[in-house]
């Protein structure tokens, strides 16, 4: 089970850190990822985190400014988003395999 928090209301440039806390499976042993799905639009890959020797992946529009990290003793994948857009409003969800999350609801607008 993956449940989501951290989302919230916030203007350009500011920043929300996205908690993703696991039961019943350990995310050091899984490659884990954050989606996004927008107000009318599908669902799109946001970034991966490889289990193992870790890796991180970013899809082009959030690199520079995303950051997926893992705390292994609270079995927690995070999201930390920097210089937010108003193109980074959706509803968050993370994701390992076929499950994920309730989500959690992003806005960014003046």
């Amino acid at each position: 089970r993956l449940v989501e928090s951290g989302g919230g209301s916030v203007q350009p440039g500011g920043s929300l850190r996205l908690p993703c806390v696991a039961s019943e499976f350990r995310v050091s042993d899984y490659n884990m990822r954050w989606l996004r799905e927008a107000p009318e639009k599908g669902i799109d890959w946001v970034s991966s985190s490889t289990s193992g020797d870790p890796k991180t992946l970013y899809a082009d529009s959030v690199k520079g400014r995303f950051t997926i990290t893992r705390d292994t003793a609270k079995n927690t994948l995070y999201l930390e988003m920097n210089n937010l857009k108003p193109e980074d409003t959706a509803v968050y969800y993370c994701s390992q395999g076929s499950e994920r999350g309730q989500g959690t609801k992003v806005t960014v607008s003046t």
